[in-house]
């Protein structure tokens, strides 16, 4: 059963009508009125998150060079082999 108007709120996200009406809620305040429904029930759309990197990749989840690349070379292809005077 969907929250009506007038319930806590429990999740901060965008809830929408029956109508369609969507609005961003914030967890702890009550679901609003509908100006021309007046009661009505409230679906939640889409959670609200804090995206705290202002647009950049977290320089945490770059790649990183491998060890065994920085060593002798990545192998990328399965005939590729290093020079061992067997040719």
């Amino acid at each position: 059963m969907l929250p009506l108007s007038g319930e806590k709120i429990e999740v901060d996200g965008v809830y929408k009508n029956e109508w369609g009406r969507e609005l961003e809620l914030e967890r702890g305040n009550v679901f609003p009125a509908d100006p021309v429904l007046g009661t009505t029930e409230w679906e939640l759309v889409e959670f609200s998150f804090d995206n705290h990197h202002e647009g950049e990749t977290d320089p945490r989840l770059y790649p990183k060079k491998d060890e065994i690349e920085k060593q002798q070379g990545k192998i990328t292809h399965p005939r590729r082999h290093f020079n061992r005077q067997d040719r």
